[in-house]
């Protein structure tokens, strides 16, 4: 009888020892196509940006990305699914560092903080901000503009609306317009200055797009 319970324990921790380095396994291979992934969004904002999305081909993101052709196909199926998944990835690593930057004393604080937050993603990701201006507002890519209207423009929306309940923007506000337009200004502005004026310091630029929005809003 306590042999069979030897044998009964020994099988147990072999089962475990084979469900957990299987466990690992999987582990593994699911950090190695995030990576690949990641890869690729690279390769394809660059190369969008550079080309125009009609332009870019799958073996010229496979070739920036160092991978073959077939990867591209293997994760996302298509040069459609690929922009559309890089359209959703980078939109909401957008809107989490707008998101984060929503902060201050008072709501017109947040606002210039989250201006702040825009600059500094689209310096880090210049490619991407291109591709935003030039690419995602064609009707095939309209839930990728539903979800930046959601998740990073509503960022701004919220913080125009406690702005307005605090009294420090007038109460007739269109807050959804203003949202757009703010977020369309920081993008735009931040393409110029990486194309025109690498030199000029972001600090410079946020304080020109902060005097700019507080006098427009406000009163």
């Amino acid at each position: 009888m306590t042999q069979q319970r030897a044998g009964a324990r020994d099988a147990d921790t072999g089962r475990d020892r084979r469900e957990s380095g299987t466990g690992a396994t999987a582990r593994k291979g699911d950090g190695r196509r995030a990576e690949t992934r990641l890869r690729l969004f690279t390769a394809a904002v660059e190369v969008i940006a550079e080309q125009g999305y009609t332009a870019a081909t799958v073996d010229a993101i496979a070739e920036r990305a160092g991978v073959a052709k077939g990867t591209v196909f293997y994760n996302f199926g298509s040069k459609e699914a690929l922009f559309a998944a890089l359209l959703e990835h980078g939109i909401q690593r957008l809107a989490d560092a707008m998101g984060e930057a929503d902060t201050g004393h008072t709501a017109l604080d947040a606002l210039d903080s989250v201006v702040m937050a825009q600059l500094r993603f689209f310096e880090e990701y210049g490619a991407f901000a291109r591709v935003l201006l030039a690419e995602m507002w064609r009707t095939a890519w309209q839930d990728a503009v539903a979800r930046l209207r959601e998740q990073a423009l509503g960022v701004y929306a919220g913080a125009l609306r406690r702005a307005v309940a605090e009294g420090a923007i007038r109460e007739d506000l269109d807050v959804e317009t203003a949202a757009t337009a703010v977020f369309g200004m920081v993008l735009t502005v931040s393409i110029e200055r990486r194309a025109l004026h690498p030199d000029r310091p972001i600090e410079q630029v946020h304080a020109t797009l902060v005097d700019l929005l507080h006098g427009r809003v406000s009163g």
